[in-house]
């Protein structure tokens, strides 16, 4: 027996043709859709990348214990798992995630692996000289920023891009190891992540007009571009998306020309999608958890089952996806699994609900018809903590800042009688500002308006509570979320209701600065120009507090306010920009 398992990140499962996206050139997903179990209803986990990926190896939740980070040495890996009971594992990537230090320990736990460089700013060409970017819409330009345009003439052409070295290492491997028995293969491609960064040929297929600046970077911000660049930043979406189908083909015809459809496990899958435009928003993180980031596309095929080109309604998530490669092996699953073998033989529940998040943001719960995302009960959003031995963010280390307050707190269910360390969380984003969202899929499938509806909204609480006390949550979770850590939920732990004008003000479409008043100074002007100026900077403190003393937003010095009143989401109120702008013009 053999799996192989086609990774993307990024992908939106609204844009391919099996699930609906009728403008876009992806026609081997169709033809997948032809030879696999097309699930309807697959929900993601934890979020985003590397947290997705740790439920991938562990098959169960995490992101109420630890955000970003590594494997933790209590951790079961799938890929490890089958390696100690003799299946040959290898991952071919481009993800750079996993040369980072939030990533260090993933790639060892496969037999053999190989990664290629180059992706969004990965630290991979070595040049002094600054290069020479266009004119970009593009505003937070840190350090990978500058690096992407050091990396991407070094992918100048298709033969060189990460992503066609990726599949052509996997496609290898699959032809190198025709003839032998129990390997498994993760092809695992960083596309159609941003930057958008593919070639022509891709490009030609969305033809439209468009003369303005450089644009295939969105920021995880508000949309305030012109429909014309928000037009061209999904179509270059689109361009890179039409090269993964591309390199899907391959796979597919591999599988084809060497038999492989008879003895050979296929899953296609992804992280979680992007958003690009929709409800006003780009990227993910900074806003909640909408379905076009969650709800995900997902493929698979089992060649014990006679169900090409079926469709399954049942609900499944991330975590299914370790246990569906141990049970084809043969490999039992450790008592700590929380997912289920995806059903592809027959469309049978596998869960009454499911439960997705990111540390220290909203956390949901769906039972596939309503989605209940739950905010903090007050606006500190604490208290939060990390839980790992593995002390390491995305990119760094703790600092001993962070772990100056460190304790030992007693194992979870999971930890394998291993004490963790307890670290003061800190996240970015606050789910506070946003308030709790109760959708109905039904009458509301593009989550336009939330419900009020006290009895849905206490069966949605139940079953939220029932799943964190099964991930053995920490108390601290259920306190910060106004939600009791034992016995029922009742009336009196809603917040819908009391939370529903913050969620209706944090709704509101931010204009976009040509709809403000405009003067020597505007709200294009940047944040640290206002600061220098006596009377601005007075308008600045009267109707938007705290943006002035703020160390983080004075790292967007350089930046239009517009902009950074783009990332801070519902932090500047439309209402506020107006009074400011209207300050401004008169200066």
């Amino acid at each position: 027996m053999k799996a192989i398992m086609v990774m993307f990140d990024s992908l939106n499962r609204h844009m391919l043709p099996p699930y609906g996206g009728d403008w876009t050139h992806a026609p081997n997903f169709a033809r997948l859709a032809g030879r696999a179990v097309t699930f309807d209803n697959a929900y993601a986990g934890s979020m985003p990348c590397m947290p997705a990926r740790r439920e991938i190896h562990t098959g169960r939740h995490n992101f109420l214990h630890r955000s970003w980070g590594p494997l933790e040495p209590f951790d079961d890996s799938m890929p490890e798992l089958l390696k100690q009971n003799g299946v040959h594992t290898h991952l071919a990537s481009d993800h750079p995630h996993y040369w980072e230090d939030g990533g260090a320990t993933y790639h060892g736990r496969y037999t053999t692996w190989e990664f290629f460089r180059g992706q969004e700013g990965d630290p991979w060409k070595g040049q002094v000289a600054d290069p020479e970017p266009p004119q970009d819409l593009k505003r937070m330009r840190f350090g990978t920023y500058r690096q992407d345009w050091v990396n991407r003439p070094h992918m100048a052409t298709e033969d060189r891009h990460p992503q066609t070295l990726t599949f052509d290492a996997g496609i290898e491997f699959v032809h190198t190891n025709r003839d032998a028995d129990r390997w498994f293969v993760q092809i695992e491609t960083f596309d159609p992540h941003e930057p958008f960064f593919s070639h022509q040929r891709y490009k030609d297929l969305y033809p439209h007009d468009y003369e303005g600046p450089h644009f295939d970077w969105p920021d995880y911000k508000r949309v305030v571009e012109a429909p014309e660049e928000v037009e061209h930043g999904r179509m270059e979406y689109a361009a890179l998306l039409s090269m993964c189908d591309h390199s899907l083909g391959r796979v597919l015809d591999t599988m084809d020309e060497l038999d492989l459809w008879d003895d050979t496990l296929l899953v296609v899958c992804t992280d979680h999608g992007l958003l690009l435009g929709e409800k006003g928003w780009w990227g993910k993180s900074v806003q909640p958890w909408f379905n076009e980031l969650v709800h995900l596309p997902l493929f698979a095929w089992d060649p014990r089952a006679a169900t090409a080109g079926t469709r399954h309604e049942a609900l499944v998530q991330t975590v299914d996806l370790a246990p569906t490669l141990l049970e084809f092996f043969g490999v039992d699953r450790p008592v700590d699994m929380q997912g289920r073998p995806l059903p592809i033989a027959e469309d049978t529940p596998v869960r009454e609900a499911g439960l997705f998040g990111m540390h220290g943001g909203h956390v949901n719960v769906t039972d596939g018809r309503h989605v209940y995302m739950r905010a903090s009960a007050d606006p500190g959003n604490t208290p939060l903590y990390e839980h790992t031995l593995m002390p390491t963010h995305m990119r760094g280390r703790f600092s001993p800042a962070e772990l100056a307050d460190l304790e030992l707190a007693e194992p979870f269910a999971f930890t394998k009688n291993i004490r963790t360390l307890r670290v003061p969380g800190r996240t970015l984003v606050n789910p506070y500002h946003h308030g709790t969202l109760l959708f109905d899929l039904d009458s509301d499938p593009e989550q336009r308006t939330p419900l009020v509806d006290d009895e849905a909204e206490l069966r949605m609480a139940g079953l939220m509570v029932g799943l964190m006390r099964a991930n053995d949550a920490p108390a601290s979770q259920y306190e910060r979320l106004g939600l009791p850590a034992e016995g029922p939920v009742t009336t009196e732990h809603l917040l819908v209701r009391a939370q529903r004008d913050r969620a209706q003000r944090a709704a509101q479409p931010l204009p976009r600065a040509e709809d403000y008043p405009a003067g020597r100074l505007s709200l294009r002007t940047p944040l640290k120009a206002l600061i220098a100026d006596p009377v601005a900077v007075e308008v600045l403190r009267r109707h938007l507090p705290g943006v002035v003393d703020s160390e983080l937003l004075q790292l967007l010095d350089a930046t239009p306010l517009i902009d950074v009143a783009a990332m801070a989401g519902p932090l500047f109120p439309p209402a506020s920009l107006r009074l400011v702008a209207e300050e401004l013009s008169g200066l």
